[in-house]
């Protein structure tokens, strides 16, 4: 079985003879007493007679298996469903985290868990179980399959997230066990996916804890250092912050407002990160401790931040209105920073008790208001199903798990922008985010033919970065396509899905299209054509080769990655065994019309141009590099004889091509002014110039053109010498 990097429980186990301990049978019963009292105080008795059923079956399905802590392994299991029973989930779930590693672990399978305790539960316990049955390439690969098939089992139902959530909780809790560099692992891949999966779901509490649990395996030197300095200070933080609860809450009296004033600390990976970001030492964050004003309604909690800005100063530009803008998880509170006494920042939070229970446990609160219709939890439960749709459109659209696991890495830490829509639609962005992410989050088909973008009613180049507040409109051009360079800067796992996606498809159609060029031109002379191929030679050939079907083939001919020739041989077995399987196998060079797309390119080392004299060579998997015949770089790449294929301009070419000058000039006023016009007259675009000074007379300008053919470049070069300030023009390359 592999080892995954999802899990951390499958590596705090292990087996050992089954032994008879009271002491160890004393404290199940106990826990399972204790587990069966939490769910008692909001289940049915019947559900809890079933959960107890389930707390036994998984003991006797977990018998001699003992954790590396020396414990039986059935405490895990119960820790699980305990950690899910405080926030009130429903007796299917606590049954389900009782049996998450029984799939995985023991001899039971779906069915069986199915038979006992219905189906509902047997997707839970599949849903959270991992893929033991796969082999796989690398643990990057096994950690990346294993989280895509976490996601996919997510959005049917979110209570799998939940499980996974307190199965890793208790894992991190008991995690002096493992052997150091697994313990760094795990906490990495803790602070790196699950704690931001369950800030992501608003579950506030829950996230904390997993980040100071990771930060202290992880770094566990800085953690130590960090708590004892803010171990020194919480005497006198503390009491500047009974000072101040105690200054709040009469105020808030005085107004008439009811609610109670909770100071409260910030987590120490919290403090770490901003040490870390922000570049400071300890001595100079100074919201180490905060306040946080829970009143009873939403137009109170505005009430009391106008109390807050009357009884100390508030800091310019520190003020957040997550009430009217929630956050992408539904998180909901008014927040400002203030001049406490002292002069100290003091931050404060404000909320309602019901955007209290939703900032701690965020979707969990839709199970915990479920008896009451249309709960608390139910707007940031919509707000993670919208999250999950992300995900799963993501998925289809990225073309393995590797990839799958960095766009969600880079979805998982929003740091929040808002903009609107000419409409008024508020759209919620990542920072850095640009006008190609604003047309992707609008829908796919936007981004894809997007040209252009309007910030506040005036034109903006597409890589612009968006600010909150900005109304943005996307120009679109239903013939436009996406650009390989917007990947270069946009910051949405959206939009960089969906850009690989179409250029995927793309090259792979130009791809089918070029292969079946370069197979019909090696069977010349042989056959008709392809379509006087027996089909059934052609299946078995694709079967040979592990392909699903003959597209599959000819596009790797077009990538390069076959030779065409020797492919022509295999599917003609019945010639000569002495026959050339030279690439040429056809006296027809091959017609380049210059639109060939991504298959084709031109090489940088001479760029070729209609009129040049040129050779291709199949480079694996780009397809067919072009050069012109006196390149330098023919030469190295004679070697490979097989991978050279004669091919010649077609007679007709209308694309553009880029083509390097080199000019030396009398360095003068006004020259690259000059130049630029003279090129300008010719009907040539400049897309780069570079100058370097020779000496104090004469600078030496490169100039990157966009051309025809030959002759128009010819053109340029002869408009350019007429110039007074013209010394010498060459064509580079």
């Amino acid at each position: 079985m592999v080892e995954s990097l999802q899990d951390a429980g499958a590596e705090v186990e292990s087996s050992r003879p089954l032994a008879v301990d009271d002491e160890w049978l004393d404290d199940l019963r106990l826990r399972i007493d204790d587990l069966c009292a939490i769910a008692g105080d909001y289940l049915e008795p019947a559900q809890v007679e079933r959960l107890r059923e389930a707390c036994h079956f998984a003991a006797e399905a977990h018998a001699g298996i003992y954790r590396k802590s020396g414990e039986p392994y059935i405490f895990h299991p119960l820790a699980v469903a305990r950690i899910l029973a405080n926030v009130r989930f429903d007796h299917e779930t606590l049954i389900a985290a009782l049996l998450h590693d029984v799939i995985e672990d023991t001899p039971y399978d779906k069915a069986q868990i199915g038979a006992r305790f219905g189906p509902e539960v047997a997707e839970l316990v599949d849903g959270v179980s991992k893929l033991t049955q796969i082999q796989f390439n690398s643990k990057l690969e096994a950690q990346a399959e294993n989280f895509r098939k976490m996601f996919l089992a997510m959005a049917k139902d979110l209570r799998i997230i939940m499980i996974k959530l307190a199965d890793r909780l208790h894992n991190m809790r008991t995690l002096g066990a493992m052997r150091p560099e697994s313990r760094r692992r795990i906490a990495r891949e803790t602070l790196e996916i699950y704690a931001p999966i369950a800030g992501r779901l608003g579950m506030n509490h829950l996230r904390q804890e997993l980040e100071n649990l990771g930060f202290s395996h992880l770094y566990p030197l800085r953690h130590r250092i960090l708590q004892d300095a803010v171990r020194k200070l919480s005497g006198n933080r503390r009491e500047i912050v009974s000072q101040l609860e105690g200054r709040i809450q009469d105020r808030l009296c005085d107004e008439g407002i009811a609610g109670r004033v909770v100071g409260r600390g910030k987590h120490l990976w919290g403090i770490y990160q901003k040490m870390r970001l922000k570049h400071l030492p300890f001595k100079h964050v100074h919201d180490v401790y905060a306040v946080r004003i829970i009143v009873d309604a939403v137009d109170t909690c505005y009430r009391a931040l106008g109390v807050m800005h009357g009884l100390y100063k508030p800091i310019m530009g520190r003020f957040k209105d997550y009430i009217a803008i929630p956050k992408a998880n539904g998180y909901q509170s008014l927040h400002t920073v203030l001049f406490g006494p002292n002069g100290v920042p003091i931050e404060a939070q404000i909320r309602t008790e019901e955007m209290h229970v939703m900032a701690e446990v965020g979707v969990a609160a839709h199970w915990r208001y479920k008896s009451d219709g249309d709960g608390q939890g139910s707007h940031a439960q919509q707000r993670a199903r919208e999250w999950l749709r992300k995900l799963l459109d993501m998925q289809r659209r990225a073309g393995n798990p590797v990839e799958f696991l960095e766009s969600v890495k880079v979805d998982l830490f929003p740091d929040e922008v808002y903009v609107f829509t000419p409409r008024g639609e508020i759209v919620q962005l990542p920072r850095g985010a640009t006008a190609v992410d604003f047309a992707y989050a609008i829908h796919s088909d936007v981004g894809n033919t997007c040209v252009g973008a309007k910030i506040d009613r005036r034109l903006a180049p597409l890589r612009t970065l968006l600010v909150t507040g900005q109304t943005v409109e996307v120009i679109i051009t239903p013939t436009a396509r996406p650009n390989p360079a917007w990947l270069n800067f946009v910051v949405t796992a959206k939009a960089r899905a969906s850009i690989r996606h179409y250029l995927k498809h793309l090259q792979r159609g130009e791809a089918i299209l070029l292969g079946k060029r370069l197979l019909e031109k090696a069977l010349a002379g042989r056959i008709g054509g392809l379509g006087e191929l027996p089909p059934g030679r052609i299946k078995a050939l694709a079967r040979e080769f592990n392909l699903t079907n003959f597209d599959d083939l000819l596009a790797d001919i077009g990538l390069g990655n076959r030779v065409a020739a020797l492919i022509a041989k295999r599917l003609l077995p019945d010639r000569d065994e002495e026959e050339s399987v030279s690439p040429d196998a056809s006296a027809q060079p091959l017609l380049i019309r210059g639109a060939e797309g991504t298959v084709v390119s031109f090489g940088k080392c001479c760029r070729p141009l209609p009129g040049d004299a040129i050779v291709g060579y199949l480079n694996a998997g780009r397809g067919i590099v072009i050069h012109r015949h006196g390149c330098k770089n023919v030469a190295s790449y004679k070697k490979s004889l097989e991978k050279w294929i004669e091919v010649e301009w077609e007679s007709s070419v209308s694309a553009d091509f880029s083509a390097e000058l080199r000019l030396d000039v009398i360095n003068r006023r006004g020259v690259l002014a000059t130049i630029a016009a003279a090129i300008a007259a010719t009907d040539s675009n400049i897309e780069t110039i570079n100058t370097s000074e020779r000496d104090g007379n004469t600078t030496t300008v490169h100039l990157l053109l966009n051309v025809r053919d030959r002759a128009h470049l010819a053109r340029v070069m002869r408009q350019l010498r007429v110039l007074p300030e013209a010394l010498r023009v060459a064509r580079r390359g």
